[in-house]
């Protein structure tokens, strides 16, 4: 007794089965951020002294990613040096986004 044209009932179930069993999965937090530089604002030179304390770079590099601006400050740092990085950028001047 061959049906034809009819799915056989196991492969109906496992295939709504599948979606639920996706959408019951719990999104995972995020936990590395990427501080960005949107825009320098008025205090630039106090931004680049900002950049130069965060990451490191020589006062050119700095000024380079400053006026670059939207860029990447750091990327992969946790929520806690993100707020931190944030704070410092937006103190001076700057304005920031973490992603």
């Amino acid at each position: 007794m061959r049906r034809s044209g009819a799915c056989p009932p196991l492969l109906l179930l496992a295939a709504a089965a599948a979606p639920a069993a996706a959408a019951a999965a719990p999104a995972e937090e995020q936990t590395e951020f990427n501080v960005i530089l949107t825009e320098a604002g008025e205090k630039k030179i106090n931004v680049i002294k900002e950049v130069r304390a965060i990451t490191g770079l020589g006062l050119k590099e700095a000024k380079d990613l400053v006026e670059g601006a939207p860029k990447s400050v750091k990327d992969g740092v946790s929520k806690d040096e993100a707020a931190k990085i944030r704070k410092q950028l937006e103190e001076a001047g700057a304005k920031v986004d973490v992603k």
